[in-house]
C-alpha cells in the first residue's frame, strides 16, 4: 500500500488495478456487478496489495457500450447503486490506504444525456445544437449523410435525427461526439470533475484523450483520405490526436492542482508513443497509458526496445511510465499469448484471435499452458520495472478469454455493427469466479464467504471452466497465479526505487535481464529451453521452477 497517501506523487509507482464494475462482484444477486459488491471485496483487494483502483463507467447508461454511454456523469446507475455506495466505497478504500480513479468519457454522451435530449427539441441551427456535431447531409434533399465515414465499431460515424439533421458518432449512434468547441462542453466536465473530486476521488481516466478537440472543414474529406497515412501534418488531423487538445488538459491541470494531493490523471490515447509526452505532461493530465507491451509479442528484443522507448519517454514527459498487458477492451493477454505471434494488436483486440472468438475458442488452437507461462513471466517483468502498473481483474487469477459466448447473450456493438466479423470485447467481461461452485462460482455474492444469493443469471455467461480459476482454488496455492501477484506486488512495494534500470548482458539472446539501482534484478527467458539462474544472487521470486530459469519464466534476485 502507498506509505504516504498525501504525497503528490503517489501515482508515480503505483499498482492500479482496474475494476469493471458490472463483472466484479454481484452484491444485490440480479447478476449485474455493483458497487456494494465492490465493497464487499475490499479485503480481497487489500490481500492482493494494490495501491490503487480504477474503477470502469458506473454511471446511468442505456449500456450500448458497457456504460461508455454516459447519461448523467455526475450520477450513479441505480443498477450499480447510488451516490451514498460510492461515498461508501471511497471512504473504504481510503480507510484501506487505496486510492480512487474513476473514468471520465468527455468525447462523447449518450443520446440519452440532457443536452442531447434538448439539442433534438431545439432543431436546425440552435445553440443547443451546437454542443454537439450536427451537419446537413449530402443529396437533393439531404438524404445522404455528410460524409462516408466509418465509426470506430463498424458502420456509418452519422445518423439522421427526425428533422433531417445528422449527427457525428465516432463510436456507437448513442455516443454522439461532444463539440469541444463550445463553452458549454468546457463547463459540463469541469463542473464534473470537481464534483467528483469533492466527493474524494483521487484522480482519473481520461477514455479516448485524443478525439477530444475536432475541427471539421465545411467539404468533409472521404474516409479513404481522412485515414490515409500521412494526409494531415502532425497534429493537425481534423478528428484525431490535434494539437489544440491540449489547451481543454491545461484547463482541467488548474482544477486538478486546487486539490491536496493534487488529483491524478492518466490519457489513453491511441497515438505514436512519441506523442503521448504532451498528453502526460505535467501540464496536462500528467500520465498516458503505455500500450506498447500489450500489443507486443513474447519477445526479448521487443520488450526491450519498448521498455527502453517508455522509459526514455516518461523522463522527456516528466511522467513516470506505465505498463499495461491486459485491460476491458482487448483479449486477455494469457489468450493472446497462447494463441502465439501476430504482427500487430488491434484497438479492440487482437487480429489474431478474431478466427479463434469466431470459432468459439476450439482448444487445439489455444496452448494455454504456454499462454499462462508466458503471461505470468511478462507480469513479473511489468512488475519489476519503474512507473505505474496497470493491472485488470482476473489477471491475477490467470484468466483466460471466454470465446464461448452465445450471440443472444453478446452485448458489444462492435460485434453487431460490424455483423459478427469482430467478435468485440464481451470475453474479457465475464463476471469474475470467486468460488469453485454455485450457479455464478460466487459472482452474485454479498459476504466474500462463498454464500450463493439465490437471483439473476450472470449478465454474461461464465464457462464451466472457470472453476479451475476461481479465488477459492488459487487462494493459498503457492503455486497459483493469485499467490505470485500476492507475493510480487508484496516485493515491488518493498523494493521500487529510482526510476532507473541497468540492463544487463547475460550472453543468452532469449534472456532479457535489467537490474534496479538498489540491486534488485529481474531476469526473464523467453526462449523454449531453460537456462541457468545467474550465480552469486538471492532468488525472491520466480514465475517458475525455482530451481532455474525456466522456458517462459520469470525470476526476480538480489545482490
Amino acid at each position: 500500500m502507498i506509505e504516504d497517501s498525501t504525497a503528490a506523487d503517489w501515482w508515480r509507482q503505483a499498482a492500479v488495478y482496474q475494476i469493471y464494475p458490472r463483472s466484479f462482484a454481484d452484491g444485490n444477486g440480479d447478476g449485474i456487478g455493483d458497487l456494494q459488491g465492490i465493497i464487499s471485496r475490499i479485503d480481497y483487494l487489500v490481500a492482493l496489495g494494490i495501491d490503487a483502483v480504477w474503477l470502469s463507467p458506473f454511471y446511468p447508461s442505456a449500456l450500448a457500450d458497457g456504460g461508455y454511454d454516459v447519461d448523467d456523469y455526475r450520477d450513479v446507475d441505480p443498477r450499480i447503486g447510488n451516490l451514498d455506495d460510492f461515498d461508501e466505497l471511497a471512504k473504504r478504500l481510503h480507510e484501506a490506504r487505496i486510492k480512487l480513479i474513476i473514468d471520465i468519457v468527455p468525447n462523447h454522451s449518450s443520446n440519452r444525456h440532457r443536452y442531447f435530449l434538448e439539442a433534438l427539441e431545439a432543431g436546425r441551427g440552435s445553440a443547443a445544437r451546437r454542443r454537439y456535431i450536427f451537419r446537413d447531409g449530402r443529396g437533393a434533399s439531404g438524404e445522404l449523410p455528410p460524409s462516408d465515414w466509418k465509426s470506430v465499431f463498424g458502420g456509418p460515424a452519422w445518423t439522421q435525427v427526425a428533422d433531417g439533421q445528422w449527427y457525428l458518432h465516432l463510436f456507437a449512434p448513442e455516443q454522439p461526439d461532444w463539440n469541444w468547441d463550445h463553452p458549454d462542453v468546457h463547463a459540463e466536465f469541469q463542473q464534473t470533475l470537481e464534483f467528483w473530486g469533492d466527493r474524494g476521488v483521487d484522480g482519473f481516466r481520461i477514455d479516448v484523450a485524443n478525439m477530444l478537440a475536432k475541427k471539421l472543414p465545411d467539404e468533409l474529406p472521404d474516409f479513404a483520405t481522412l485515414t490515409l497515412e500521412g494526409q494531415y501534418a502532425e497534429g493537425a488531423h481534423p478528428i484525431w490526436d490535434r494539437d489544440d487538445v491540449h489547451d481543454i488538459y491545461a484547463e482541467w491541470r488548474k482544477i486538478f492542482n486546487r486539490y491536496t494531493p493534487p488529483l491524478t490523471a492518466v490519457a489513453e490515447a491511441w497515438v505514436p508513443a512519441h506523442r503521448r509526452v504532451r498528453y502526460a505532461s505535467p501540464e496536462g493530465l500528467g500520465q498516458a497509458f503505455n500500450f506498447d507491451l500489450l500489443r507486443a509479442n513474447f519477445d526479448a528484443p521487443q520488450f526491450r526496445a519498448i521498455i527502453s522507448e517508455n522509459l526514455d519517454l516518461a523522463a522527456r514527459s516528466g511522467a513516470s511510465s506505465t505498463w499495461v498487458l491486459s485491460n476491458h477492451d482487448v483479449i486477455r493477454h494469457t489468450t493472446r499469448y497462447g494463441l502465439g505471434p501476430e504482427d500487430a494488436t488491434g484497438m479492440f483486440g487482437p487480429s489474431v484471435g478474431q478466427e479463434w472468438l469466431k470459432a468459439g475458442g476450439p482448444s487445439d488452437q489455444e496452448d494455454r499452458a504456454t499462454g499462462l507461462a508466458q503471461a505470468r513471466a511478462a507480469t513479473l517483468v511489468t512488475l519489476a520495472l519503474p512507473g505505474s502498473a496497470y493491472l485488470y481483474q482476473g489477471e491475477e487469477l490467470g484468466l483466460p478469454e471466454v470465446a464461448e459466448i452465445p450471440v443472444g447473450r453478446r452485448q458489444d456493438p462492435t460485434f453487431f455493427r460490424t455483423d459478427g466479423e469482430q467478435i468485440g470485447r464481451d470475453g474479457a467481461r465475464v463476471p469474475l469466479p470467486w468460488t469453485a461452485d454455485g450457479p455464478s462460482y460466487g459472482f452474485s455474492s454479498s459476504t466474500g464467504s462463498g454464500h450463493e444469493l439465490t437471483g439473476s443469471a450472470p449478465h454474461l455467461p461464465q464457462p464451466e471452466w472457470f472453476a479451475d480459476f476461481a479465488v477459492s482454488v488459487e487462494d493459498g496455492d503457492p503455486s497459483s497465479t493469485l499467490e505470485l501477484y500476492r507475493a510480487a506486488l508484496a516485493l515491488r512495494h518493498r523494493l521500487q526505487t529510482d526510476e532507473l534500470i541497468e540492463w544487463v548482458d547475460l550472453g543468452e539472446p532469449e534472456v532479457l535481464a535489467f537490474r534496479r539501482p538498489n540491486g534488485w534484478l529481474s531476469v526473464t527467458n523467453f526462449g523454449d529451453t531453460a537456462v541457468p539462474l545467474p550465480e552469486g544472487e538471492l532468488l525472491i521470486i520466480s514465475s517458475g521452477d525455482p530451481s532455474e530459469l525456466g522456458a517462459y519464466a520469470t525470476a526476480w534476485l538480489q545482490q
